[in-house]
């Protein structure tokens, strides 16, 4: 079964996490979630296995955009929420391969995790 890696398309990291998957052979399957969205069931799924506060990228402009109310008082379902209503709010790339998730892209991390 191969890996489906989630991000936006045009994003400079996704670029580099599927140059690095491709140039080492790993096949993958390329979901834009910016384009398909991403479903209640999956991301729900990813929060319980690494929290939400892995998840949601708070240092991007889409966070920082969000009045400052939005901001406040984050916890699972609010978190939930905002990403589901603005995908661009989920760190990217996540990479699922199977019940391994890998959230981010550095080429060390994804040597690692590809040479088990």
């Amino acid at each position: 079964m191969a890996a489906t890696i989630y991000g936006i398309k045009n994003c400079d990291t996704m670029k580099k996490a599927r140059a690095w998957l491709d140039q080492h052979g790993v096949a993958y399957e390329f979901h834009d979630y910016k384009a398909a969205g991403i479903d209640r069931e999956r991301l729900g799924g990813w929060i319980k296995q690494l929290g939400w506060e892995v998840l949601l990228n708070r240092a991007g402009t889409t966070f920082r955009a969000l009045p400052d109310a939005e901001k406040q008082d984050l916890d699972g379902p609010k978190a939930l929420a905002l990403m589901l209503a603005q995908p661009s709010m989920i760190k990217r790339p996540v990479l699922e391969d199977g019940d391994r998730l890998i959230v981010g892209f550095k080429p060390e991390i994804y040597a690692a995790e590809f040479s088990k």
